[in-house]
């Protein structure tokens, strides 16, 4: 018996029978040979963390572009944040962790350059529309290692496709990494926000300090201990009524006070003109994409707005920012 045969005898021995095990998984679109060391959750985590897209996520958007400071997250801090909730609940429920793990760092990998109004953006201006959990997916089956994808299995690209709020994943991993998004995404941007002097701990209503915490750390322990409680040996992910009803008003004023607070929102007209005039210029010059892009519509007969889109969705802020200015900004003469 090797290593991985040793792992996944344990997984049968302590995993709840609710947990989706690593010999159940339903497998790959290309038959690999199993890992000797390996069980397929943990090799697919392993791919997702060595990939370009992951690597790209540190200099891409979270919720305030361009920050002034080294603190504020980036999407790949937020990544690592929804990981990590995502493990803690399923070591708690004694389901799959690998599998929560996996989904949670792919899940973010299709996000465009600053942000959701990177990815309105291109979903305004493309005719094929764009959203990140989709381009998510195309990553992890096209576009990573030149056009043959990542080969994961079938339920991490399930929980990935299906993280977002209107999304059901198949398994209870999924299900984990879905609300641990929103608990990370919360608590992180009230963390940011307080230190971009846009909120204070006080404006916070005080219904919802009472009932969650009035410091980061009180409500992640709420968050996540409601959670374990909740869904405790069920088939499913639950929180209590109370505590979820006040997740959900938080939310909303979060929106109110903070996403859509002039001073989140007064970069935002120009990243999306210039996402748009990228797309824009590329559509014309298919030719100028590099030959990794060029060779999905040559080869694999990808349609030029999709391809434009992978690209551009691919490109850090910085990047993006770079790729503009050659285009657009004039420069000046060099003797």
């Amino acid at each position: 018996m090797n290593i991985r045969e040793m792992a996944e005898k344990r997984e049968k021995e302590f995993f709840s029978p609710y947990a989706a095990f690593s010999q159940n998984s339903r497998g790959r679109e290309r038959e690999e040979k199993p890992c000797d060391i390996r069980p397929v959750y943990q090799r697919d985590r392993d791919r997702i963390m060595h990939s370009k897209a992951f690597r790209r996520l540190k200099q891409k958007t979270q919720v305030f572009l361009s920050p002034v400071g080294d603190h504020y997250r980036t999407r790949m801090m937020h990544t690592l944040e929804v990981a990590q909730t995502a493990r803690t609940i399923a070591k708690a429920l004694r389901l799959n962790d690998d599998l929560a793990e996996a989904i949670a760092l792919g899940h973010d990998l299709g996000h465009t350059p600053f942000g959701h109004c990177g990815e309105y953006a291109l979903n305004e201006i493309a005719p094929c529309g764009f959203a990140h959990y989709e381009q998510s997916v195309r990553i992890v089956e096209l576009l990573e290692k030149g056009g043959e994808g990542l080969n994961l299995t079938w339920e991490v690209r399930d929980g990935i496709k299906n993280h977002r709020t209107t999304g059901n994943p198949s398994t209870l991993e999924g299900k984990i990494v879905r609300i641990s998004d929103k608990v990370a995404y919360l608590n992180s941007d009230i963390d940011d926000a307080k230190r971009a002097k846009i909120l204070t701990e006080e404006e916070i209503p005080k219904a919802y300090r009472e009932v969650l915490g009035n410091t980061t750390r009180e409500r992640l322990n709420t968050l996540i201990h409601d959670i374990i409680i909740n869904s405790m040996d069920r088939n499913e992910i639950a929180m209590s009524p109370e505590i979820s009803l006040v997740m959900k008003d938080l939310r909303m004023f979060m929106f109110e006070h903070v996403y859509d607070d002039p001073c989140t929102k007064k970069e935002e007209k120009k990243a999306i003109g210039l996402v748009q005039a990228l797309y824009e210029y590329y559509i014309i010059h298919t030719d100028l994409l590099p030959q990794e892009y060029r060779s999905l519509m040559d080869k694999k007969g990808q349609p030029k707005e999709r391809v434009v889109c992978d690209y551009i969705a691919g490109m850090t802020d910085s990047y993006a920012t770079q790729k503009f200015t050659e285009l657009f900004i004039p420069k000046f003469w060099q003797l």
